[in-house]
């Protein structure tokens, strides 16, 4: 524990800016109201109209909007809507958002489905990292780093009952994306929807980069791991529910947290490109933005 808090003060700005992140998610909410049928869904709505949380929003990335939503201008729906020339366009993504926050107010921001209509023609969603608790889980590794920098001290916490809980998460947060894209179909009936995954955050071949990113040796395939797992769920409940799947992990590999500054796609503990940490900075963003982009266009 000693050496958890000798590191904390360098690492205490990136592990608070990960804790009020994942907080966003606990704003003030109306009740949960259930999904309309197709035939009791109002004609209003964009024509692109984006869902998602803060690997959607892009906090942190030049220029800022939606308030504690933290939406950037240069965010991959906005790269899309400007591709596609599209100028009946609404971002509802808002920084922290669970699926909850697809049928609740998360502060400000509105359920996000209710930006949904019939007159919507394309909906692009990217939710579940908070429903497993992402902010915790990389907090939780970064001090844990410190105990065992050679080991695996994240894993071994969460996998001490015997079974992985960061694989049975991820198994209960399907359901809650399924239900989220049942609910998609049913407000916008004549749009097409696509599900965006997450970008490649730890080093695909495994190898940390401890201290400058403060995850135990063992615990970064640990993590790798559980991503590829989050994200194969997402592929999955997009199948099952006739919707098209964005890998946004490949084309992100090798531009991971551990990377070079002008390599890094996604951010670290301590930003050096505008971004919140363990996020995409610009450059991430542009690459989900081509991805989201190649599965619009896929016939």
């Amino acid at each position: 524990m000693a050496q958890v808090r000798e590191r904390g003060g360098r690492y205490g700005k990136a592990l608070a800016a990960l804790g009020a992140a994942s907080a966003l998610a606990a704003g003030a909410a109306a009740p949960a109201t259930a999904a309309p049928s197709a035939e009791g869904v109002p004609a209003g709505g964009a024509r692109y109209v984006a869902l998602g949380d803060s690997y959607t929003s892009g906090p942190g990335i030049p220029q800022q909007t939606g308030g504690d939503c933290a939406r950037s201008s240069v965010n991959y729906p906005s790269l899309v809507a400007k591709a596609l020339k599209q100028t009946s366009f609404k971002d509802v993504s808002c920084s922290g958002a669970k699926t909850d926050e697809m049928w609740r107010a998360q502060g400000a921001n509105p359920a996000q489905l209710n930006a949904l209509g019939r007159n919507t023609r394309l909906v692009t969603v990217g939710i579940g990292g908070n429903d497993i608790g992402f902010g915790t889980i990389i907090g939780t590794c970064a001090q844990l780093s410190a105990t065992d920098p050679a080991g695996a001290p994240c894993k071994e916490q969460f996998t001490a009952a015997g079974k992985d809980e960061l694989a049975a998460r991820i198994d209960a947060a399907g359901t809650k994306v399924a239900r989220v894209l049942k609910a998609v179909h049913q407000r916008a009936p004549h749009a097409k929807v696509v599900l965006a995954g997450y970008p490649a955050i730890m080093p695909d071949n495994g190898e940390g980069c401890f201290p400058s990113v403060p995850i135990a040796a063992g615990d970064t395939p640990y993590l790798r791991d559980t991503e590829k797992r989050l994200n194969a769920m997402l592929a999955r409940q997009a199948r099952a529910a006739h919707v098209r799947y964005a890998d946004t992990y490949r084309p992100t590999t090798g531009h991971d947290v551990c990377r070079p500054a002008g390599e890094r796609w996604i951010e670290g503990a301590q930003p050096e490109s505008p971004a919140a940490p363990f996020h995409p900075n610009a450059k991430g963003e542009k690459a989900m933005a081509t991805a989201v982009l190649a599965e619009i266009k896929r016939r």
